[in-house]
């Protein structure tokens, strides 16, 4: 009997060059992405073995879960870009952003203009695993009406929407634009996320895509998408991120 191999690219050729991985949690200690300065450049070097050399990386802000202001992301992505620098690793990019939480303390940030941007207006947000805020398009209403363009990250992992898919329709006409988590393309987050993630891919209701890194074992199941299926479903959202080269 013969077994025939899926084709798989190795990961270092699937990223191509001006590639911005525009989701990820690398600041050192600042959410439940990397632990210290060290692991924060463990995680990049290792992101750069694959072919990663550009980030926008993202730390949450969530409540009083994840309180950061404008003024600690600055302050974690200038210590990182120093201890780079002390290393003489020359050839990464990274700048900073944020993961926005829905929230009412979200609300008070985009009131205020106190928004860390991932390029010119885009900005990352994100909502409850367990259901949607109740306003969420007056939300989205009040982010655009601010000047920014909201980018939803991982709409795959609303597991609430995945059996009324009307939803993302409704929310892509509201002016939300998708980020899909490549770690989604694996069975890290359930295989419902894995099928509806296909199920979005093939609506072409993508727009960017990011890792959403947090720690080691993310970087071993990144190496695992590189199937010759997978890729040609992406390779006009890695293209699109490269808008993001700052």
């Amino acid at each position: 009997m013969i077994f025939f191999r899926k084709k798989t690219i190795p990961i270092a050729k699937v990223f191509p060059k001006g590639f911005v991985d525009i989701h990820s949690h690398l600041l050192p200690g600042i959410d439940d992405g990397a632990k210290n300065l060290d692991n924060s450049i463990e995680l990049i070097l290792k992101m750069r073995s694959y072919g990663i050399h550009n980030f926008i990386t993202t730390p949450h802000v969530l409540g009083t879960v994840y309180p950061n202001s404008s003024a600690t992301i600055k302050a974690k992505l200038k210590e990182v870009k120093a201890e780079l620098q002390h290393r003489n690793i020359t050839d990464v990019s990274i700048h900073a952003a944020a993961e926005y939480m829905m929230d009412e303390q979200f609300s008070e940030l985009l009131k205020n203009d106190d928004i860390l941007t991932l390029k010119d207006n885009y900005i990352l947000v994100e909502m409850s695993y367990f259901n949607a805020p109740n306003n969420l398009f007056d939300i989205l209403f009040e982010i655009q009406l601010k000047g920014y363009k909201p980018i939803l990250a991982h709409p795959e992992r609303y597991i609430f929407y995945h059996n009324n898919f009307e939803i993302y329709y409704k929310l892509k006409t509201a002016g939300c634009l998708f980020q899909l988590n490549l770690l989604s393309l694996t069975e890290q987050y359930g295989k419902h996320v894995l099928k509806t993630s296909h199920k979005l891919l093939k609506e072409n209701m993508y727009d960017f895509i990011g890792s959403d890194v947090h720690h080691h074992h993310h970087l071993a199941l990144l190496k695992t998408i590189g199937t010759k299926k997978n890729i040609d479903k992406i390779n006009h959202l890695l293209t699109n991120n490269k808008q993001f080269l700052i």
